[in-house]
C-alpha cells in the first residue's frame, strides 16, 4: 500500500486453487475503523485487474495508479463478505459453506478496502495489514452460502427525513435459507430494514420482518428475524430511513461526504446453487419509492420499517 489519500480504494486478489472445491465456513477480519472504513471479499471469475494492488474506488483515476473494478467486467462477480465498525468474525452455520473454485463462478477471491482516513499513516507509514482470515473445508457440504445485496440510488434533500426503498421478485425457482443481515450506511442512517413479503390468498401482502437495526452500531452479520425460506414469487424489500441535517443534497457514492443504503442478506439453498440474482437495486428517491403504484404494494409497514 504506497498511496495515502483519503477516501481510498484498494483491491488485492488471490487466486484460487481450481482442480478442487473449497468451502469457505469463516470470516475473520483483521482490520480496525480507525484505520479501514469497510472492507468487502468479492467473489469473481477474474479480478478487475492484472495488478497485485489497484485501486478500485468510485475516486478511481485521480491518484495515478493503476484502476479498476473488483472483478473484471463481463466476468461474475458477487460479494461474499463485508465488515465495518469493528465487527467481530462470522462463522457460517454448521454445513453451510460458500463454494469457491473448481466448478464454481468464483475462480478469485479479490479484498477490497476502503480507507477513509490517512491518520495512520502521516508518518511516513505505507504499509497495512487490513484484511480478512478466511476459514475453509475441502469437504463437500450440501449447504450453499450465498448472499444478495439490497440498495438504492438516489439522493438525500437538504434538512430532511428521507426513506431509500428498493424491491425485487423472487423468480427463480429456488428454496433460499435466510440466517444472517447486515445493514450499512454512512453517518446519516438511522434504521435500516429489510422484508420478505408474500401475498396471501386475499391479495394481501404479509411483510415477514428480516433484520431491522441501527446501521451505526457495528456493521456485522446478526441472525435473521424470521428463518423461515423465501421462495420463488416472494418479493425482498429494504428501506434506509436518513435524517439529514446537512444544509446540500447528499447523493449516494463512494465518499464519506456521501451515502450508501446497503442491506445484505446471507442464505442458503440445499443441494442446489445459489441464486443467480446478486443484486437488487433501485433508482431510490425521488425516482422510487414502496408507495409507487407501479409496485403494487400494499399493507406497507411505514412505522415499523423507520424505527427500532
Amino acid at each position: 500500500m504506497n498511496s495515502v489519500e483519503p477516501e481510498l480504494y484498494l483491491c488485492t486478489p488471490v487466486k484460487v486453487d481450481y482442480t478442487k472445491s473449497y468451502y469457505i465456513v469463516g470470516f475473520e477480519p483483521n482490520a480496525t475503523m480507525a484505520t479501514a472504513h469497510h472492507m468487502l471479499l468479492y467473489g469473481c471469475g477474474q479480478p478487475g485487474s492484472e495488478s497485485a494492488v489497484w485501486n478500485c474506488g468510485e475516486m478511481a483515476g485521480g491518484s495515478g495508479e493503476e484502476s479498476g473494478s473488483p472483478c473484471g467486467s463481463g466476468a461474475p462477480s458477487q460479494i461474499i463478505y463485508a465488515w465495518a465498525r469493528d465487527a467481530p468474525k462470522l462463522e457460517l452455520p454448521e454445513g453451510v459453506g460458500f463454494k469457491v473454485g473448481k466448478d464454481s463462478p468464483i475462480q478469485y477471491i479479490v479484498l477490497q478496502v476502503h480507507y477513509a482516513h490517512i491518520d495512520k499513516f502521516k508518518d511516513g507509514t505505507t504499509s497495512d495489514d487490513s484484511g480478512i482470515f478466511i476459514h475453509y473445508t475441502t469437504k463437500p457440504l450440501s449447504k450453499q452460502a450465498g448472499v444478495i445485496l439490497l440498495g438504492t440510488a438516489g439522493y438525500i434533500p437538504p434538512m430532511a427525513t428521507e426513506h431509500m426503498e428498493t424491491l425485487c421478485d423472487v423468480q427463480e425457482d429456488k428454496v433460499i435459507h435466510p440466517f444472517a443481515y447486515r445493514t450499512h450506511t454512512h453517518s446519516l442512517g438511522r434504521v435500516v430494514s429489510g422484508y420478505r413479503i408474500r401475498k396471501d390468498d386475499s391479495g394481501t401482502d404479509q411483510w415477514t420482518l428480516l433484520g431491522k437495526r441501527n446501521p451505526l452500531t457495528p456493521q456485522m452479520f446478526y441472525p435473521v428475524e424470521s428463518r423461515e425460506p423465501i421462495r420463488k414469487n416472494d418479493r425482498l424489500a429494504a428501506r434506509c430511513t436518513m435524517e439529514s441535517n446537512r444544509t446540500r443534497i447528499t447523493k449516494i457514492g463512494a465518499t464519506n461526504e456521501d451515502e450508501m443504503c446497503n442491506f445484505y442478506l446471507m442464505y442458503y439453498v440445499e443441494n442446489d446453487e445459489p441464486l443467480q440474482m446478486k443484486y437488487c437495486f433501485s433508482n431510490g428517491p425521488p425516482l422510487f419509492r414502496w408507495s409507487n403504484r407501479e409496485t403494487e404494494l400494499n399493507h406497507i409497514p411505514d412505522y415499523d420499517a423507520s424505527h427500532l
